[in-house]
């Protein structure tokens, strides 16, 4: 039977273990995921044991705690706090079961029982501990041309839409293609996208895609679905769901995708 192993440097080893509670009734353990392409070193679990009435009841309040009075060497992406910038998406969950794509603004600590195990997005080059490089994904979104394209002349006020028109992007419950905020937890959750992901552009690129298909005041829905329209770029996509499972904002980038598929067909009709 063939066998097969990581290289060396790539095995994530047992790092450091830091008692900060002081002996705190209330403690919690955060197994953290460190990596710092400076040092050569291989990958590494540091786990913190910390006192949770020091700050807020979200994983992102415990790292910055960890941050600020623990370990100043810990890295990652924050910004607004509110589930709103996406920047503080990992993989967040209990130590024996694994975690899943959510972001740590919105994650509570007392939803996951035991230890809570924090690492970055999957399959994703890592530049440095919680930070993963999003730059593929990023120029993918790019390609799609994510703003309102016309080819009339401008109006002299804003271009206007209908209540429906404008519904259609945001949702009878506000879950619609305009509420993402490209935190990527989707596409990172995606098989297709692991393996293909060179080519296929991946769930949040591609509700991005259907939002501008969609929106009414845009004038290019045709050019648009001609850059769809390829065995990698749109059809990688095997409907397997964790992408609509995994949305923190809880959206349907599932859906969006059999949409576009859907208004493919149509126009060949």
């Amino acid at each position: 039977m063939a066998q097969f192993s990581l290289p060396q440097n790539s095995k994530v080893l047992q790092g450091k273990k830091i008692d900060a509670s002081n002996g705190a009734k209330n403690k919690k353990t955060f197994r953290i995921y460190r990596f710092d392409p400076d040092t050569g070193e291989n990958p590494r679990w540091d786990e913190y044991t910390v006192d949770t009435s020091k700050f807020g009841p979200m994983v992102l309040d415990a790292l910055i705690y960890i941050k600020n009075e623990v370990d100043g060497t810990l890295t990652f992406r924050r910004s607004c706090r509110e589930g709103i910038c996406g920047s503080c998406a990992m993989n967040i969950g209990d130590c024996g079961l694994g975690g899943t794509n959510t972001l740590a603004c919105l994650k509570a600590i007392e939803d996951v029982d035991g230890a809570i195990r924090v690492a970055p997005l999957p399959h994703m080059p890592v530049l440095k501990d919680l930070v993963p490089d999003l730059n593929h994904a990023y120029a993918q979104l790019a390609s799609v041309e994510p703003w309102i394209k016309t080819e009339t002349q401008p109006p002299t006020r804003e271009r206007l839409q209908t209540a429906e028109d404008a519904n259609a992007l945001n949702g009878d419950d506000g879950k619609g293609p305009a509420a993402c905020i490209l935190c990527f937890c989707c596409t990172t959750s995606c098989p297709s996208y692991w393996w293909n992901g060179d080519r296929y552009l991946g769930p949040a690129v591609l509700l991005q895609a259907y939002r501008w298909i969609i929106d009414s005041r845009d004038e290019a829905t045709g050019e648009r679905l001609d850059q769809l329209e390829d065995p990698f770029r749109l059809y990688r996509c095997h409907t397997i769901m964790n992408c609509t499972k995994t949305c923190p904002k809880g959206l349907n980038p599932a859906k969006a995708i059999a949409e576009i598929k859907k208004l493919m067909v149509a126009r060949q009709a």
